[in-house]
């Protein structure tokens, strides 16, 4: 393959793990190689992260492909040193103890676990084909079991549980997760030789965080989520704010409109207008809560959380088959993990356990009808599946009536409107309904606001 092949492959698979480069920016990476030596790896992979990398979240991803595009060697290749252990005839205590040494920090670790990989990693699969796995290298090594004994070479006599020995146990797990990384991707690199680089390539990168699937978040993932709420929030407020701004131009200013009308002969040509009181929005939340809409839920009501230090007042009430106000849960201060174990134990939004958001519009118009009024921003969370119940489409029409602004967020994909139990059309027609599957394209239903 012509490193102009290689170019392009890796420019179109950075794009289909979701990374955003644009065709610019793969030119501008092509040039940058005209500057650079071809035969030094890091600076090749240096010379693309400037180019095409934007965020810190991204860099995962493109090593990860560029390691699977750029191999550092191919299979056969032999280790570039000189060491005096042969590596594919050394017994296994004696490979345990080079595992030492490179977790102390020796040199070579990334040719010893190619070998290791080469040794311990293969599997027949049937006549002519083999596969390959990682799990079999560390079980056969078992690196974590090393710590013990590496603990008492580095401490030599020392007093155990200070700050030596938190600073040796740190050290030595970077370089156990180093030499994981490194069979990781020597096995990637295998499987795409035999398989192909495109088909390993597709499985191998999760999407960046802002592009993940709501609906299939982790918790790890939602912790990392946390930073990416509070800017979100304030950019939502703000959109908000200027939306109530321009609707209401402010009161006429008759001293100042007359004055400048004594230049036109009396004739009020131009008119002013008092400014405006600042003034934040007020914002209701209603978020479905239920199973099938879990991690997004989850996600919301992280959302609900940042928004409250941006609007004068947020009510947030959460439903499955019937309403409750959930405010109380996210008071300022409180653990966003503690407030949503509470809500599940405490918040009263189950009666039968089965989506029906036409009793939950009802119950929510019967028993909070008053939190939404001319200044108030409705903001609905959920993917408007109702289990074939009634809409209560009537209701929804005289909530947002009363409200100065209506949103739907729905977490589903569009294609996925109004199959089954979905009644996204009908809901969609009474409030704007955007397709909201991650954050980025939250971030753009908030700047569509503007």
């Amino acid at each position: 393959m012509s490193l102009l092949d290689r170019h392009v492959g890796f420019v179109h698979a950075l794009r289909e793990a979701g990374l955003p480069v644009s065709l610019a920016e793969g030119l501008d990476a092509a040039r940058a190689l005209e500057v650079i030596d071809l035969t030094e790896r890091e600076s090749l992979r240096a010379a693309y992260a400037a180019t095409l990398v934007k965020r810190p979240s991204h860099r995962p991803g493109f090593d990860t492909l560029f390691d699977l595009w750029f191999p550092a060697s191919t299979t056969g290749l032999r280790p570039s040193h000189e060491t005096e252990l042969d590596l594919e005839t050394a017994e296994l205590p004696e490979l345990r103890d080079r595992l030492a040494g490179l977790l102390l920090g020796a040199e070579g670790m990334n040719e010893f676990a190619r070998a290791m990989v080469e040794r311990f990693g293969r599997q027949a699969a049937s006549p002519g084909r083999q596969n390959w796995f990682s799990y079999s290298v560390m079980r056969a090594l078992s690196p974590e079991t090393l710590m013990a004994r590496l603990l008492a070479e580095v401490l030599a006599g020392q007093e155990r549980g200070g700050l030596a020995e938190k600073v040796a146990r740190q050290r030595i797990g970077e370089n156990t997760r180093r030499f994981e990384d490194a069979v990781s991707r020597d096995v990637r690199r295998r499987i795409a030789e035999d398989s192909g680089i495109e088909r390993i390539a597709r499985s191998s990168v999760r999407p960046p965080l802002e592009q993940l699937d709501f609906l299939r978040i982790t918790k790890a993932d939602l912790a990392r989520l946390r930073r990416e709420v509070h800017p979100l929030a304030r950019r939502l407020a703000a959109r908000l704010t200027v939306k109530h701004r321009l609707g209401h131009r402010g009161r006429l200013d008759f001293r100042r409109t007359v004055r400048a009308s004594l230049s036109s002969g009396g004739v009020p040509l131009t008119t002013f207008n008092r400014p405006r009181r600042p003034h934040k929005p007020e914002l209701v939340v209603l978020c479905d809560t239920s199973d099938s809409v879990a991690a997004f839920a989850h996600f919301t009501l992280l959302l609900t959380y940042a928004l409250r230090e941006q609007f004068t007042k947020v009510r947030a009430f959460g439903f499955v088959d019937t309403v409750d106000e959930i405010t109380r849960f996210f008071v300022p201060g409180a653990d966003v993990a503690e407030a949503m174990t509470r809500l599940v134990r405490e918040a009263d939004m189950v009666r039968f356990g089965r989506t029906n958001y036409g009793h939950a519009l009802e119950r929510f118009a019967e028993r909070y009808g008053d939190a939404i009024g001319p200044k108030t921003s409705l903001l609905i969370l959920g993917d408007a599946r109702s289990n074939y119940q009634p809409p209560a489409l009537e209701t929804l029409k005289r909530l947002t009536r009363e409200a100065r602004h209506s949103y739907w967020l729905n977490p589903e994909p569009t294609a996925q409107w109004d199959t089954g139990d979905s009644v996204a059309t009908a809901y969609g027609g009474i409030v704007p309904m955007y397709e909201c599957r991650n954050v980025a394209q939250l971030a753009a239903f908030i700047e569509e606001l503007a």
